[in-house]
């Protein structure tokens, strides 16, 4: 299948990609920026739609590269060949994987999230890292999470190192975004306790019942739960900390939470 080529950096195309690195005009168009063969499929896969399609051979790492393009072509997804020297101006990464693609964003509300019988749910409250929130969807995805509800958010969901972090998970793992009284609504609607971590109990984590409908609560890396979580936090629980430090990074902890709940449920 012949591709449309680009070789000037002056092409429209070229100069939109790289504008989209940055959060306002991306919330403007509601357009995100998807980088390499694991992001499209996986974005693909799971509903997003694609427009543009950039790639430059020289830069693949295996050969499912070219039946993807053909693909994507055949969607409707307008596919063109770059210069390799314009795909690295356009790439995020440092060493890029020879695609790149626009697609557009998906709202993600509370409607949206399936409600589920002794569900596992995470909330992620005004978590400021793209790294770290990558890392917690990575977690939510890898644990069974039924529904991830951010709220009071400080980086877009649609961040490149959100979704680089994520490894895709962005795509897979329910999602929704709400400020905190409405997600705290929503949670008791449908049932479902709220398990919040802090070093004010004498409860550990292991000690509580994470079979149930329960919703996980994490906050910011720096001050951790807003009052509004800690009051209405109906299972209060501590993570062990046997050294110097007196608190774990937010995904890390959030990881060591999920994980507890996944072997309750899977494990035992």
């Amino acid at each position: 299948m012949e591709f449309v080529k680009i070789t000037s950096a002056q092409n429209e195309a070229i100069k939109h990609v790289i504008k989209l690195r940055d959060r306002r005009p991306r919330e403007k168009e509601q357009l995100t920026v998807l980088e390499g063969y694991r992001e499209l499929t996986r974005a693909r896969e799971y509903g997003m739609e694609l427009v543009e399609c950039f790639f430059s051979p020289s830069h693949f790492l295996g050969e499912n590269e070219y039946p993807l393009l053909e693909t994507l072509a055949l969607e409707g997804v307008r596919v063109v060949e770059v210069a390799p020297h314009l795909l690295e101006k356009m790439a995020y990464r440092e060493r890029p994987e020879g695609l790149i693609a626009i697609a557009k964003m998906k709202r993600h509300t509370l409607a949206d999230l399936p409600v589920v019988e002794n569900g596992l749910y995470l909330v992620a409250e005004a978590v400021e890292k793209p790294g770290n929130l990558g890392s917690i969807l990575r977690s939510a995805d890898a644990a069974g999470v039924d529904g991830l509800i951010i709220c009071n958010k400080c980086t877009d969901l649609y961040n490149p190192n959100v979704i680089r972090a994520s490894t895709g998970a962005l795509f897979s793992v329910p999602l929704a975004e709400a400020e905190n009284e409405e997600a705290l609504a929503w949670l008791r609607e449908h049932g479902i306790r709220t398990l919040a971590a802090t070093p004010h109990t004498d409860t550990i984590y292991t000690d509580v019942d994470m079979t149930q409908a329960v919703a996980i609560v994490v906050g910011t890396e720096q001050t951790g739960l807003t009052e509004l979580w800690m009051k209405h936090s109906d299972l209060p629980v501590r993570i062990p900390m046997l050294g110097k430090i007196d608190s774990l990074n937010v995904a890390t902890a959030t990881t060591i939470l999920l994980y507890e709940a996944a072997r309750q449920r899977n494990w035992k």
